[in-house]
């Protein structure tokens, strides 16, 4: 059997689950005297084997033609897209987008496309943005019916290469997001760029600059939640669109790792990122951002010290400013920022611990400042252990099971995840005979300092160490 075939019956054992949908689908648009299409990434992910329940078809059926067929048999119907000439479907658990074919132009200035509808599916196919996604199966009655690959997408899929159907000039010109999703799709996939369309990526890298940030956003995310995001991040920076979407990432090939252990913190950057994604539990979107960002302060902080070595003084202080404007710039949550940045800020504090000589007052800080993020905390540190002195890594890594084992040691004797001050504020109040104000909450901070010091204090300690806080104070 050949590779194309093998890649062909890989389609037919992924799209035989989903055979009865599919064959209901195919005798509606038929007894309504249309076409419809199984195509783009659908097809694409039934050759590769990894087909899910969201199914996108294309039809000559214009979108109203479309709701009178689906409406009496969808358990669900949306026409969010309906614009572009989306119908959306939910039927037996399987997500249908079914599109009209488009036949659309652009204008070369803005991304938005000038809406026609086609005629046919050749025309449809043409105007995607990766042969890959330009292959399309014909359903009918019976099921999946005969293969459509106008454009060799097949060959480019069995080599694993990008390539788009028209000059890449044209396709990016039309829309330069699809760029980025290149990028998106060499992690999601494992593929590789034809070198064309590197070079078309490199030529026209700063037009990624007219595609609203949400959208760059939502494609980053895609990208870093892929099997391998270093490899989409390398061709981000390699071809320049880094410089215009994520500028920080590029910036730390400049600047040496102090150990020379690494090429360069970017090395180093992406190989803790590699380390972290071993460490999860399941894609975790904030860790891959913080292991990706967590040195982005070391060029701004690099100094060359009078022995020779380099170093990069407070660059986690500096690296969680940036993280927080660049996550702001690209309109990311305000949760979201704070997580990474706060990821970040802590991410080099467990090296003051030496060998075990914290204090539980240090240990009930770092517990603290790290919230609910202690568990990444935990992922992040160890994944930034990237030397190649064994020795050195085993006494890390065993540092950090003594850090852990002593968190884990305090939190059996009191609750660490919810540290607070051993009085509340009423109480603070009745005892120092005051109403509600700023000193309520210059108290309450003070006992909150006592209580991560010392531990919990029974009642009339803490009474205790109030008054005489307070009498101090005159």
């Amino acid at each position: 059997m050949s590779d194309n075939a093998e890649l062909l019956a890989s389609a037919q054992v992924a799209l035989n689950r989903h055979a009865d949908v599919l064959g209901q689908l195919g005798t509606l648009f038929a007894d309504a005297g249309h076409e419809l299409y199984l195509v783009g990434g659908s097809v694409r992910d039934a050759l590769l084997g990894r087909l899910g329940t969201d199914l996108d078809f294309t039809t000559d059926a214009r979108p109203e033609q479309m709701q009178k067929i689906l409406r009496p048999w969808a358990e669900a119907l949306w026409d969010t897209g309906i614009e572009f000439g989306t119908v959306g479907v939910g039927k037996d658990g399987d997500r249908m987008e079914i599109t009209t074919f488009r036949a659309d132009t652009y204008d070369q200035v803005s991304r938005n496309p000038q809406v026609r509808f086609g005629d046919n599916l050749d025309d449809d196919l043409v105007r995607r943005d990766f042969t890959a996604n330009a292959m399309a199966i014909r359903i009918t009655a019976d099921g999946p019916a005969e293969f459509h690959d106008p454009l060799g997408g097949l060959e480019g899929l069995r080599a694993r290469v990008l390539d788009t159907p028209a000059a890449p000039e044209v396709s990016f010109g039309d829309d330069p997001l699809r760029m980025l999703r290149a990028a998106r799709f060499v992690s999601q996939l494992g593929f590789s760029v034809a070198p064309r369309v590197k070079q078309a990526m490199t030529d026209m890298a700063s037009q990624l600059a007219r595609i609203a940030v949400e959208r760059v956003s939502a494609e980053l995310d895609k990208l870093l939640l892929g099997a391998d995001p270093a490899a989409g991040i390398n061709l981000m920076v390699e071809s320049g669109l880094g410089d215009v979407v994520l500028p920080e990432i590029g910036a730390m090939r400049m600047a040496i790792d102090e150990h020379h252990q690494h090429k360069d913190v970017y090395q180093h950057s992406l190989t803790v990122l590699q380390q972290a994604i071993a460490l999860e539990d399941g894609p975790d979107l904030v860790l891959r951002w913080a292991a990706l960002l967590h040195d982005i302060g070391k060029p701004e902080t690099r100094r060359h010290e009078p022995d020779g070595g380099v170093s990069f003084h407070h660059h986690e202080v500096v690296g969680a400013k940036m993280t927080r404007k660049r996550m702001r710039a690209l309109k990311y949550s305000k949760q979201m920022a704070d997580d990474v940045s706060q990821l970040v800020y802590l991410h080099l504090r467990f090296h003051g611990y030496g060998d075990g000589q914290w204090t539980d007052s240090a240990v009930r800080r770092y517990v603290t400042d790290a919230g609910p993020l202690l568990p990444r905390l935990h992922k992040l540190v160890r994944a930034d252990c990237t030397t190649r002195n064994k020795r050195r890594a085993a006494r890390l890594q065993a540092n950090y099971d003594d850090l852990e084992a002593r968190i884990a040691e305090l939190a059996a004797k009191e609750d660490l995840q919810r540290v607070r001050p051993d009085l509340n504020g009423n109480e603070i109040m009745e005892i120092l005979g005051i109403p509600a104000g700023p000193e309520v909450g210059e108290a309450w901070r003070y006992l909150k300092e006592l209580r991560l010091d010392r531990g919990p204090l029974s009642h009339d300690d803490a009474v205790a160490e109030l008054l005489k806080w307070w009498n101090a104070r005159g």
